[in-house]
């Protein structure tokens, strides 16, 4: 909210410096972002009359003129301007001045002779001809009132104004106006607020009976008031308005818009003019949209409504969007002779979802969104129409029409003084604290011991609130600090983030790094990964305000973001890398409107020394590491994007849980990965859900082992985990641990086999085993081994 000192100080005295008024302010919770002082560039530029005009002896386009400037003597200024002549009292840049746009002006010569100064266009003052009504085009500025000579130009361009610029929080909606940071000036000094006395001057008529107003939907349009305006006269505003409006930011476009602008400005209170005689049968229709029903607003801007969204109508069709701007068909042009003057209140979710809709964001939505006090809208609309006579814009015809069909009424809270100090940890008397709530404009009741708080005042609904209204007045830098009362408590961390900290630990000694990526994803990237045009990973939920279209959808799998970043690191010749993520995708669920949210844990890694059996120790060591025993390794041959033979599915308690594997070479060349890429995702809760938290331990084994070698010969497609699997199902309780220790193909092997070694450890807990027992079960394992993976034993 950026707020003029000058226009501040017609509300409420100001007796000191600046500096001490934005620490005070501040520490009374109006946080002063920023001072700007308007036109601050603008140096030694004085009102200069030109007393004589002679002709350049060495030029025929130039003149030199003397000009007095106030001081002991003329100065003598060469210009090329044709616009000037004697008599004329122009704006004079002196020796040493400096312009808009850094540009500096010094005493010289011009075609010989000395020019001491140079005249100046509104241009050169930072303003747009649009912006001062009287400026010639492409010439210097001629003060067609009375000023005096020498004096700066700036006060009479409105320059020179400090702006204060304030961060208001959003629950405090009162503050975004003129009249709300005087009122916290008011009460942050204890100084008396003085509220601008509203006097309307009415012609004889009836408002009442020249105009109607029915609000359909009193849900999203409380209130609405309107006044008539007849013998309108479009034109320009007076100078100290146009002054007002742009030291606040705001340029001024006419009379009737620029009196809008003011009161949203000092009210905080959008307001709209219609032209009364394109209102069909003169009446205002307060109702929400028809399916498809179109409006042209005044950028001429043709738009679809739908029913959610709220429109002022006349008895035909739609003539504004409710809260965020007017339409095309009755707006005011300089031929409109009567207006309806509206000024109304709006459900704020209701105009900000029209707005975000619309794509169309205005000054009036955005005051809306923040929640605008009802009980404000006739004192807004009589302060317009005052304006309105003053300045000659028209004039204001008897009555206002107001419909409030439900009345918003002040809240009232008790207080409790001995509660308030020690909550602030004061010892403040009933009297201080009733003297702050006073300076707020709250009605105290002493006997009661009840605060009335004033409609505009929405965030204060309970006793702390009163306390943090005494608190910021009284000084939050005189509240001695001390500790924080209450019960102790112990925070710790629930079993998933536990498990998480466990898996970075691990990964960490591992040498795998930290990924985070993003969960909002191009459509493209499924193409990229070679996914199936028919994959279910295709069904994304889309972003409805997206930033780009390369995070139009949320994800459906982690894979592009970790090999993207694998990506990143091989092409900045990252000779290895390895990456994890615990991050989530996002599934549509057709019960229900939010997507299911999955936590994937995500590794990716190449390097010369890295294979498909580096990836899949790492996932065997961590599930160890996590007590998780019931797993096994399939392969995996129907996911498009990983290599058809080296890939694998990671079964966990009998339920697929995830792949890890080789890329296929499209997709590495797709991500522009020259190197061997090897990737996993597996589901986190399915780590959760099978993690052993049952340990018990053994104790150091009392017999003695037993092993046996024995070397078979399997086709080339039998899996080791296949063979592993059938020897720990028949080697019973005595098979204590079986270990691969050779695998060999080549020239004594015949084509299409392999060769398979295993060492088999037995014991018994009670005894020491016998040959006979050992050969029992080895029995059973062969005899396994040859029905269900065809292995003829080597000699």
């Amino acid at each position: 909210m950026n707020v003029p000192m000058s226009w501040l100080k017609q509300y409420v005295d100001i007796d000191v410096d600046l500096k001490t008024f934005e620490d005070r302010m501040t520490m009374s919770g109006s946080k002063v972002e920023a001072v700007e002082e308007s036109g601050k560039e603008i140096t030694k530029v004085v009102a200069g009359k030109i007393l004589e005009v002679s002709a350049h002896p060495n030029a025929d386009k130039l003149r030199i003129m003397q000009v007095d400037v106030g001081g002991e003597r003329p100065l003598q200024i060469v210009t090329a301007a044709d616009n000037v002549g004697l008599g004329d009292i122009v704006p004079v840049a002196l020796d040493g001045a400096t312009l808009a746009g850094g540009l500096k002006i010094k005493a010289g010569k011009l075609r010989g002779e000395r020019s001491e100064g140079m005249f100046c266009s509104v241009e050169e003052l930072g303003f747009d001809e649009k912006d001062i009504e009287d400026a010639p085009h492409n010439g210097v500025y001629i003060f067609k009132t009375p000023i005096e000579i020498g004096m700066d130009v700036k006060p009479y361009f409105g320059l020179g104004e400090v702006v204060v610029e304030y961060e208001v929080t959003s629950n405090r909606s009162d503050c975004f106006s003129i009249l709300g940071i005087a009122r916290e000036a008011a009460a942050t000094f204890n100084k008396p607020f003085k509220f601008p006395e509203i006097t309307v001057k009415e012609v004889p008529g009836d408002a009442k009976s020249m105009a109607t107003v029915e609000i359909k939907n009193d849900v999203l349009c409380p209130r609405y008031a309107a006044r008539i305006i007849k013998n309108v006269k479009v034109g320009s505003s007076p100078k100290w308005l146009k002054d007002r409006l742009l030291s606040a930011g705001l340029r001024p476009i006419n009379n009737i818009v620029d009196i809008t602008n003011y009161m949203l400005l000092e009210f905080g209170q959008p307001m709209h003019a219609f032209d009364y005689d394109k209102l069909a049968g003169h009446s205002i229709i307060v109702r929400t949209a028809n399916d498809g029903e179109k409006i042209t607003t005044l950028f001429g801007d043709e738009l679809t409504l739908d029913a959610s969204m709220l429109v002022i109508a006349d008895q035909e069709k739609a003539v504004a969007i409710a809260g965020v701007m007017g339409g095309e068909d009755t707006k005011v042009t300089e031929e409109t002779t009567t207006i309806l003057f509206e000024c109304a209140n709006f459900s704020g979710y209701s105009i900000r979802q029209t707005s975000k809709k619309l794509g169309l964001r205005s000054d009036s939505s955005t005051k809306y969104t923040k929640g605008l006090d009802p009980n404000t809208i006739t004192l807004a609309l009589e302060r317009a129409a005052q304006l309105i006579g003053e300045v000659g814009a028209g004039e204001v015809v008897s009555g206002i029409i107001d419909v409030y069909p439900n009345v918003r009424k002040p809240l009232t809270i008790a207080y409790n003084p001995d509660w308030i100090n020690k909550f602030l940890g004061t010892s403040l008397s009933e009297e201080e604290m009733t003297g702050y709530f006073r300076v707020l404009e709250f009605k105290v009741n002493t006997e009661t011991k009840e605060v009335t708080i004033p409609t505009f005042r929405p965030d204060v609904t309970m006793m702390a609130d009163l306390a943090e209204e005494v608190a910021r007045l009284y000084g939050y830098d005189r509240i001695t600090p001390t500790l924080e009362r209450g019960k102790p408590t112990i925070g710790r961390k629930n079993f998933e983030q536990t498990v998480c900290d466990d898996i970075r630990n691990f990964m960490s000694m591992y040498g795998i790094h930290g990924a985070l990526t993003y969960t909002f994803e191009s459509p493209k990237v499924f193409d990229k990964l070679n996914i199936n045009e028919m994959s279910s990973l295709r069904n994304t939920l889309k972003i409805t305000n997206p930033l780009g279209e390369d995070f139009s959808i949320m994800r459906t799998t982690t894979l592009n973001g970790i090999l993207s970043s694998l990506a990143t690191n091989y092409n900045r010749r990252v000779e290895e890398a390895a990456l994890y993520e615990i991050g989530k995708i996002y599934l549509i669920q057709e019960t229900n409107e939010l997507p299911e949210e999955i936590k994937k844990l995500t590794i990716g890694m190449y390097g010369k020394d890295t294979d498909f059996f580096t990836l899949k120790g790492v996932i065997e060591s961590l599930l160890k590491k996590l007590h998780i025993t019931n797993s096994e390794v399939i392969r995996n041959t129907e996911l498009e994007f990983m290599h058809p033979g080296r890939c694998a599915s990671l079964v966990i308690g009998g339920k697929e849980t995830g792949f890890f594997g080789e890329i296929h070479p499209q997709t590495a060349k797709n991500y522009e990965l020259d190197v061997k890429t090897y990737v996993a995702e597996i589901d986190l809760s399915a780590l959760l859900e099978n993690i052993n938290q049952d340990i018990t331990f053994k104790p150091l084994p009392k017999y003695p082992s037993t092993t046996r070698d024995i070397a078979m010969l399997v086709k080339e497609e039998i899996l080791v985990g296949t063979i592993e699997k059938t020897i720990k199902e028949r080697g019973s309780k005595l098979l204590e641990n079986v270990k691969l220790f050779d695998v060999y193909q080549g020239k004594q092997i015949e084509e299409g086999y392999k060769s398979v070694a295993y060492k088999l450890i037995f014991r018994a807990e009670d005894r020491t085993l016998t040959d006979e027992e050992v050969q029992k079960v080895m029995k059973k394992i062969l005899t396994g081994l040859e029905t269900n993976c065809e292995a003829k034993l080597r000699d």
